[in-house]
């Protein structure tokens, strides 16, 4: 009887795919753009946040763009482009993460040189995403206050992944009894010394300060070759 290949497979796969997200990832700095990751459970309010960071850098002049990720339909793609951003959708027809080669294949037609940030917000899964290098050079971990403070301890190989922690909807914390100190600690428990954003983009709370933290690793990026975490 043969003995299972699937390690040695998936080793091969991933492989690939990381030596692509490095090349990638090598064409992205040379261009001065700065490639934000954005990982979530499903419902946990990513694509809200990011059409109002798009909405944002769009209105201040920055040159912006995303490409979003899902099983099936384009309703998330429809809902980023009212920030005047060019979107583009990737359908996985049932993969549960993106990889390299569909990043790469869905920038056709784009010059990369004449965008500052593109963001990939992708599929709902907080476990499948963590193995896949897309070229960024920020990866953002997104809690909801509706999801409870343990999150980061149920899926530490995330926020093991992760540069940045957000935490979405912070204006529904007191309904949902979120425990903001509990949550703060079990995330600095998985990864000490990472930067939380606490916000909310139907008030607006804490969303600049989000920003703000992206233009400064835009610029550690253009002047230093590398994002400083």
């Amino acid at each position: 009887m043969l003995e299972p290949r699937i390690l040695e497979v998936r080793t091969k796969i991933l492989k690939k795919n990381d030596e692509l997200a490095r090349q990638m990832r090598d064409q992205f700095v040379d261009s001065g753009v700065l490639v934000v990751n954005m990982v979530s459970s499903p419902g946990t309010g990513k694509t809200t946040l990011l059409r109002e960071t798009l909405t944002r850098f769009v209105k201040a002049g920055d040159k912006v763009a995303a490409i979003v990720g899902d099983l099936e339909t384009d309703n998330d793609a429809r809902r980023l482009a009212q920030s005047g951003a060019p979107v583009r959708q990737i359908m996985t027809h049932g993969c549960c993460h993106l990889e390299a080669d569909m990043i790469e294949e869905h920038l056709q037609g784009w010059k990369i040189a004449d965008l500052d940030f593109l963001f990939i917000e992708n599929v709902g899964n907080l476990v499948c995403p963590t193995s896949w290098d897309l070229g960024e050079s920020v990866r953002a971990a997104l809690l909801s206050v509706t999801e409870g403070e343990d999150k980061p301890l149920k899926y530490p190989g995330l926020f093991n992944t992760s540069d940045v922690a957000v935490i979405t909807k912070i204006d529904l914390a007191e309904p949902c009894e979120f425990d903001r100190t509990t949550a703060l600690e079990n995330i600095q428990s998985v990864r000490p010394g990472m930067p939380v954003f606490e916000t909310s983009a139907k008030t607006g709370h804490g969303v600049e300060l989000w920003i703000g933290h992206l233009r400064q690793k835009r610029s550690d990026l253009i002047a230093t070759g590398s994002v400083v975490t």
